[in-house]
């Protein structure tokens, strides 16, 4: 009788091992491998942040000595982080696992920022938020000819505008001349589509683009018709033109 019964306790007791492998398995997976500079390690920022965000997520960081062996790997290239002792702090996932992604989502997060931010070994905090540098507006790039664009504005855009800065044909009086035209800050818009901006569709053709008159509601003078080439030739001509000092804007009491 004693043998039978002796069986089926290592039945269970495999049963049971099996059933715990699994577990302990993903207990053991649950980590991220970190590779941080002595510099950063030195502060001892790490020790200070890592055991929070094992505390809110039950995954564990291990730093490695290398960072071929890491997967994230803190330093100056990747996604900026936060900024202290001289250099922005930066971070790039070399291994993308759901817990990696969910360490990167944590630093990288508000919750993470504020974490290093309130590091403050000796009272004062050590790390700053990082400076986003604004990225410079890139110059409007024109195909057009400046030269044609000369020529077919004193041929097609005099008859209201002064398109040349201190001489040329005048226009209209009370019509912007090309020089004011080119302080506006959306002066690039303007040309670039200046066909559909009243008053020019009720008397402005630019091939390919713009469609015939209505039959009922032709042209009141003598219609301007334009390529779209001649149209690049005028913006290229107004970028290269000296902007009109309007003076300071006004101000507001």
């Amino acid at each position: 009788m004693a043998r039978p019964r002796l069986g089926a306790m290592r039945v269970w007791l495999l049963i049971l091992v099996l059933a715990v492998l699994p577990f302990k398995a993903v207990a053991q997976d649950r980590a991220v491998a970190l590779y941080a500079p002595p510099a950063l390690v030195d502060t001892g920022l790490l020790d200070y942040a890592l055991p929070r965000f094992k505390l809110k997520t039950q995954v564990r960081v291990n730093l490695v000595e290398a960072p071929e062996a890491a997967q994230v790997v803190l330093g100056e290239a990747g996604t900026p982080l936060f900024q202290g002792g001289g250099q922005v702090w930066a971070m790039q996932v070399t291994d993308q696992t759901e817990w990696t992604d969910r360490f990167a989502d944590w630093l990288g997060g508000e919750i993470g920022l504020t974490t290093v931010l309130s590091y403050a070994p000796d009272g004062a905090p050590l790390f700053t938020a990082p400076e986003v540098a604004e990225a410079e507006a890139a110059a409007p790039v024109m195909d057009g000819d400046p030269a044609l664009g000369l020529t077919v504005a004193r041929v097609k855009c005099t008859r209201c505008h002064r398109v040349e800065p201190g001489g040329g044909v005048v226009g209209i009086g009370s019509t912007p001349s090309f020089s004011v035209l080119r302080s506006l800050p959306d002066w690039q818009d303007r040309f670039a589509a200046f066909y559909a901006l009243n008053p020019h569709p009720a008397f402005t053709q630019v091939e390919d683009i713009t469609p015939p008159f209505d039959i009922a509601r032709p042209s009141p003078i003598v219609p301007i018709e334009m390529t779209l080439d001649e149209v690049d030739a005028v913006l290229a001509y107004v970028a290269a033109m000296q902007a009109a000092d309007l003076g300071a804007p006004l101000a507001h009491q």
